[in-house]
């Protein structure tokens, strides 16, 4: 038997089964059981897999999803993370990030505001609250680390910064100069529902997965993303939504490219 832990949160037990149903779907040809669990630990989604072709599922499962690292050990200098942000912590000026290590201790990523304004502000002293409503960095976001520095600090941190593939979305998303609705706790199916049922999905060009449960509606050009929130909110009530405006990036810091 092969136990993993995915990158992937569940907040509730109906998104534990679409996971569920995902990955039987997904593997059901193989000589395989599945069966999905939620950590007491963060909401991480666990699954075990048992049979004879759970060598090629999990291979399956590590393209497609991911998988935490769970231990240190599994991590190196300059490893990249898939992980969620977990607090932007202003009394320490940094980011937090879950990047699922949680054995024997839970250790956090961590990106100091040094690093936002010198990559993400063109060196201007711009608080980390501002650099983070400007990109649309809010707790529960999915994002990419690189770990600088595999020395635990006594706080139970590691250092890290962008990885350089996370840079390279967030230089994208400015340069588009398209607004985004990161729309998170929803699955791609219920996004979909309500675009139909709303005849919002005129106005979106695709959603985009960063997540299993989290995703970002492209708008076309001209179209407002914060004024999409009334329309999609009133049939989503759980889920959480962050307008992305990329002039609000502009006639902050300036056209400027990320020193990436």
């Amino acid at each position: 038997m092969i136990e993993l832990t995915l990158f992937v949160k569940a907040s509730n037990p109906k998104q534990l089964r679409q996971v569920d149903e995902f990955l039987k779907a997904e593997l059901g040809e193989l000589d395989l059981e599945i069966k999905v669990s939620i950590s007491s630990i963060n909401k991480w989604v666990q699954v075990s897999l048992n049979g004879e072709d759970q060598a090629i599922a999990t291979n399956y499962i590590n393209q497609k999803i991911g998988t935490c690292p769970v231990t240190t050990e599994n991590i190196k200098k300059d490893t990249v993370l898939k992980g969620y942000l977990l607090k932007i912590d202003t009394s320490k000026q940094q980011l937090r990030f879950d990047i699922g290590v949680f054995q024997p201790k839970i250790v956090q990523a961590t990106i100091p505001l040094t690093y936002l304004q010198a990559q993400l502000a063109n060196g201007k002293k711009i608080p980390i609250n501002q650099i983070c409503e400007i990109y649309g960095f809010r707790e529960g976001l999915p994002l990419s680390s690189k770990i600088s520095n595999i020395e635990v600090e006594e706080e139970g941190f590691l250092p890290a910064e962008f990885s350089p593939e996370q840079l390279e979305q967030i230089t994208f998303w400015k340069r588009s100069l398209l607004d985004r609705l990161i729309i998170l706790n929803a699955s791609q199916s219920e996004i979909d529902l309500v675009l139909a049922r709303t005849g919002l999905n005129r106005d979106i060009i695709r959603v985009d997965a960063l997540g299993m449960f989290e995703h970002a509606l492209v708008c076309k050009l001209g179209t407002d993303a914060a004024g999409l929130v009334s329309g999609v909110g009133r049939y989503m009530r759980n889920a959480v939504f962050i307008v992305y405006n990329p002039r609000r990036i502009i006639d902050l810091i300036g056209e400027t490219s990320l020193n990436l």
